[in-house]
């Protein structure tokens, strides 16, 4: 006798899991993951998915906040099975940083193995451990403070120093202000935007280091492209004397 088919699809998912995790070790499984044939990444998905849930309407009951229906909610007594296998098996942050961070650590449990830091070197799994370590290194300021205790503290990952990280690329407007700047200085200088095509104008920055820009090319590429600039470009240019002919 079949009480629930629920029930039974339940079982038959978690029995997928087991055998997964069996396997790789862990409930952190890609969304095309397969054991035996059954898509056991699709339904630990939806098994997050239904976990969360669960604990939004758990949160707003503990607030005194009206929960109308507990559809699509995880039971605790299915949680607690999940995490039996895995007690990382739902993280807060995403399925894909935790599944890295867990095959870095058993690589580091390897004999004489060390802390992949350049993306190639390492790629366990299908994972490369070395890329993610950097993209954790370089993007410290954006984890929470747990990731950030469980990198240091149990990966030995440390910060990238701010000498270490690349330069942010200078935005299109950015690039525009400050070409106008160097062109505003050369007319308060001349008395004219009549700028030599070969012409680099050394500009110093707040800070005291000097800048040097293309001026020649960049006045000279402006009046070329005088139908596609903006109304407002166009008015700066005109008032430092630019010729559009």
């Amino acid at each position: 006798m079949i009480w629930s088919h629920f029930d039974v699809a339940w079982e038959e998912g978690l029995t997928a899991a087991r055998g997964w995790a069996t396997e790789h070790g862990h409930l952190l499984a890609p969304l095309d993951a397969a054991h035996q044939g059954y898509k056991v990444g699709i339904w630990l998905k939806n098994a997050r998915a239904a976990a969360r849930r669960a604990l939004e309407l758990e949160q707003r009951q503990a607030e005194g906040l009206p929960v109308e229906s507990w559809a699509g909610a995880l039971s605790q007594e299915r949680r607690e099975q999940l995490e039996e296998i895995d007690p990382s098996w739902c993280p807060v942050w995403p399925v894909e940083w935790q599944r890295a961070f867990h095959l870095t650590r058993l690589h580091l449990e390897e004999v004489d193995s060390e802390l992949p830091t350049e993306p190639g070197v390492v790629v366990h799994r299908g994972e490369d451990l070395g890329r993610w370590v950097k993209s954790v290194r370089f993007g410290w300021d954006k984890l929470t403070t747990v990731q950030q205790w469980m990198c240091e503290q149990v990966l030995g990952i440390e910060p990238a120093p701010q000498d270490e990280k690349p330069k942010p690329r200078t935005s299109q407007a950015d690039k525009w202000a400050t070409n106008l700047t160097a062109a505003r200085q050369y007319f308060e200088r001349e008395g004219h935007l009549k700028v030599p095509r070969k012409h680099v104008e050394t500009v110093l920055s707040k800070d005291g280091c000097e800048l040097q820009f293309r001026l020649g090319a960049w006045i000279s590429n402006q009046r070329s492209r005088s139908a596609t600039l903006t109304p407002e470009r166009v008015e700066q240019l005109s008032a430092i004397g630019m010729r559009w002919t």
